[in-house]
């Protein structure tokens, strides 16, 4: 039997066994993909001990930037955010990609987002430099960064100059947030929902909004973009399209999208 498995600490809340298991069942292979709890130090010798019936990893925090290190080769958008969320084993190793970047792209335009220059990101932290790579792929050339504190911007700084997209960083206290968003094209929100409970109403009139928060929920944002009408992307979203991109390295076939948008929401509503 061929495994796979999601790493990271914690991970009993991962719902990737759902989507993954969904997957390979809808493509008639017996596979088994689970849950292994691993710690950023951990990652080489998890890795390393695997069998080989072991195809593939999906890398969660705080695994990420370990396995990009730990990896043999390496995708140039992986290496661009600096971080892989998935290991495919190879003849020659373990090969990282960063199928985050598929996440931000296939939820953006799953809700209708096309094309446009300006982009907002909300944060700079792991989330925000795939966000950043997602923009790129989606032909957002400039992009304005939103943080509290601007000496943490230097990965998602250095992130935009890999991936060719001009970035001004501001700091939340001293910029019009609601002028912001309402200019921009599109914009990802990478925080907790609890710091949103006063910024919701300004992140909600930018045309398109990505929420990478989905728990609790509905957040501060989902709840102010829904009340302004405008078109919501959610974490959901992302969660799915990632890991269609992880499903189809590990498989090598087209991933069945509705077998897992199908269990994710039976999942979903059998937590409620």
């Amino acid at each position: 039997m061929r495994k796979a498995a999601v790493i990271g600490s914690p991970i009993t809340h991962s719902l990737s066994p759902v989507l993954h298991n969904a997957a390979y069942g809808a493509l008639g292979l017996d596979w088994e993909y689970t849950r292994l709890k691993c710690v950023e130090s951990q990652v080489p010798a998890l890795v390393s001990g695997l069998g080989p019936e072991w195809v593939g990893l999906s890398c969660t925090m705080p695994t990420k930037r370990a396995a990009l290190a730990f990896a043999s080769s390496v995708t140039s958008r992986a290496a661009a955010v600096g971080a892989a969320n998935t290991l495919v084993r190879t003849d020659s190793g373990w090969h990282a990609d960063c199928t985050d970047v598929d996440g931000v792209v296939g939820a953006l335009r799953e809700k209708g987002f096309s094309s446009g220059s300006r982009g907002v990101v909300i944060g700079a932290g792991g989330t925000a430099t795939a966000v950043l790579a997602g923009f790129a792929a989606l032909g957002v050339s400039s992009v304005s960064l939103v943080v509290r504190d601007t000496s943490r911007a230097a990965e998602a700084v250095a992130t935009a100059a890999r991936v060719g997209v001009a970035v001004e960083v501001l700091s939340l206290s001293s910029v019009d947030l609601g002028a912001l968003a309402a200019a921009s094209d599109v914009l990802v929100s990478t925080v907790p929902a609890e710091a949103t409970e006063s910024l919701a109403s300004d992140l909600a009139l930018a045309p398109y909004v990505l929420d990478v928060i989905y728990h609790p929920w509905p957040t501060p944002v989902a709840l102010a973009v829904e009340k302004a009408g405008t078109r919501l992307a959610t974490g959901l979203d992302m969660l799915l399209h990632q890991a269609f991109g992880q499903v189809e390295q590990f498989a090598g076939l087209p991933a069945p999208q509705e077998v897992m948008r199908s269990a994710l929401a039976a999942e979903l509503a059998a937590r409620a």
